[in-house]
């Protein structure tokens, strides 16, 4: 991290000094370094940059070269197209720490292909390639994925396959990453498609909930998606907890994905978005993937901002809803850490130093007294609650328990409300089902009309009522456009069908080519003498569908992905402010040592 450090330093002064280290005198004719003018610019800059006169002389001559082998890249590209990408490898792949690694190839290549050459090369059996701070697709070139001559590309590796004696091995090599992350995806597509209607005992759902805990309205299509994007942001914090930071990356960046689909005035109202850009950015530092600095810097402002929208200016909004911000602080000092960090790396102290400054001020105030903890703990109350409920209250034992008892009532309380909400819906389902309606019309009805059962009843009228003048309508012998029937007729198509095509498309003669096309020219009975409306239900009603249970007849694959997702799902609401502040302390020792240095630099 210090070479890092000294060489940002180093380039702000030779960009200011318009100095260039790959022209003469800094570089020979052959591209090799120009020793003693390199050692008069070391003896130079080592006062202005704080480090001795032999760091500053091996940080240029890191400068020099990288910036030679860029332009011999270049020049390259220009006559061969032969681009070159930096790979950043893991950390336990590097044979050596400070030599940077290269990869020669065409840009009009599938990633997979690099893929197997960084395998080989460098002895990674299973990888993955981001490009800042997206996932490379395998089947896909990497010129259509914005891969560009001197890219810089990380590489991820990613978890072994689990192995079980009685796999044999293909089907062990399917169980890499890539399948937790689909089996991920598959299991809360499943929930999200869930809306309470069964019973939660045997089918589990989800609601998404604000920082009090209540559920929000969400449209369907966002909530789908808000849920998926959740989903994956919780199997990334799983694995984050075990310090499978690989890992969790694929699935952060999943989660990313998903909250890209999201409407932004949704974003606005929840921090979870905010917290998942500095969960990546926590990720990177624990991989040492230190040169993701720019895209470390995007997603640590788009996280500032979208705490700024969510909890307001100094947190006044957070403080109407909870009546406290001490348990949010923690993100606080996260967020500056990070940047404190990013800073260091682009060569600026004084921000670093800043940004250090608030950190302390705000670990000093969130490091809980262990005599405190304990005493909580004595009460009944669990370590998280404990934790929890004195930042809330500022490490005031009494308030603290207060606080803990009352979010315990107000969350008993809302589970209250809940069941008696779902027995209420599931109660309305069966009336509507008992009067001849679907599974599927009667819980659509219910979700619009929010539980009402008489409302819900007259919907459910109004559309079967609709319906059925639909049917009236289509069996009347409405006027066709002649010169419409031709033009079908031009095409081919028989006058008969050509008219009933028009008819079901309301006279559009595209859509009355296209349905005639699909059908071979020949329309099938059932579009000609339509059913009944489907509202009514046709399917006999049986006692395990009655009751709700959700379970019966599901896929027991789809069950156990369910089940396997639900585990990385915590119980405790505000589970993602317990930190402990364990590797936040190792952090801000770290950045005391690079900044707190003597500035003796010597010869």
């Amino acid at each position: 991290m210090a070479e890092m450090h000294i060489q940002a330093k180093l380039v702000n002064l030779l960009k200011q000094d318009k100095i260039q280290l790959w022209n003469p005198p800094y570089t020979t004719e052959n591209n090799q370094a120009g020793q003693q003018p390199l050692q008069q610019l070391a003896v130079n800059y080592a006062p202005i940059v704080c480090f001795s006169v032999s760091e500053v002389a091996s940080a240029l001559e890191s400068i020099r070269s990288q910036a030679v082998k860029r332009g011999m890249g270049n020049k390259t590209y220009r006559e061969t197209f032969v681009a070159t990408l930096e790979l950043l490898l893991p950390k336990d792949g590097k044979k050596d720490v400070k030599k940077k690694n290269y990869l020669e190839t065409k840009l009009d290549v599938l990633a997979q292909d690099i893929m197997a050459r960084i395998a080989e090369q460098y002895g990674l059996k299973y990888i993955k390639l981001i490009l800042n701070g997206k996932t490379l697709t395998p089947e896909k070139r990497l010129d259509e994925q914005d891969v560009k001559n001197n890219s810089k590309i990380m590489v991820l590796r990613v978890s072994e396959p689990e192995r079980k004696k009685q796999m044999a091995e293909e089907e062990e090599k399917k169980k890499t990453q890539d399948l937790s992350v689909q089996r991920t995806q598959k299991g809360f597509q499943i929930l999200s498609e869930r809306d309470g209607t069964d019973d939660p005992a045997t089918t589990p759902f989800l609601e998404i909930a604000d920082q009090k805990g209540n559920p929000l309205k969400i449209p369907h299509r966002e909530k789908k998606a808000l849920i998926l994007a959740m989903g994956f942001h919780e199997k990334g914090r799983a694995l984050m907890k075990r310090k499978q930071y690989d890992a969790a990356l694929c699935h952060l960046l999943q989660a990313d994905d998903q909250f890209g689909t999201c409407g932004s005035v949704l974003l606005s109202t929840v921090d979870n978005y905010a917290v998942l850009q500095l969960d990546i950015v926590w990720c990177y530092r624990a991989l040492e993937a230190l040169s993701c600095l720019d895209d470390g810097k995007q997603r640590l402002q788009r996280a500032e901002d979208c705490f700024l929208k969510c909890y307001g200016e100094e947190q006044q909004r957070l403080m109407q809803i909870k009546g406290n911000t001490g348990r949010e602080e923690v993100l606080f000092l996260r967020l500056y850490l990070l940047q404190s960090l990013l800073a260091y790396l682009d060569g600026n102290e004084h921000q670093a130093t800043q940004k250090l400054m608030r950190v302390e001020d705000l670990y000093g105030r969130l490091c809980l007294d262990p005599g405190k903890m304990t005493g909580l703990m004595g009460l009944g109350f669990s370590e998280q609650e404990a934790r929890l409920g004195l930042r809330a209250c500022h490490g005031n034992v009494d308030e603290a328990a207060l606080h803990i008892t009352h979010r315990r009532q107000e969350r008993e309380e809302m589970k209250q409300q809940e069941r008696e909400k779902r027995m209420r819906r599931m109660e309305g389902l069966a009336t509507l089902r008992a009067l001849g309606y679907s599974k599927r019309d009667a819980a659509r009805a219910l979700h619009q009309a929010d539980g009402d059962m008489d409302r819900a009843y007259g919907i459910l009228l109004e559309s079967t009522q609709a319906e059925s003048a639909a049917v009236t309508n289509h069996n009347t012998e409405l006027p066709i456009d002649q010169s419409k029937v031709e033009q079908l007729l031009y095409l081919g198509f028989e006058p008969e069908a050509a008219e009933a095509a028009l008819r079901l498309t309301g006279g559009d003669v595209q859509g009355a080519t296209q349905l005639l096309l699909d059908n071979q020219g020949v329309l099938p009975p059932e579009l000609l003498s339509p059913s009944p409306p489907s509202s009514l239900s046709e399917e006999p009603s049986t006692s395990s569908e009655s009751a709700g249970s959700g379970s019966q007849g599901e896929d027991p694959m789809d069950v156990d992905l369910v089940n396997e997702v639900l585990e990385d799902i915590p119980r405790h609401e505000e589970d993602y402010l317990d930190l402990t502040l364990e590797e936040e302390s190792e952090v801000i020792a770290q950045m005391k040592s690079y900044l707190h240095r003597n500035c003796t630099p010597s010869s």
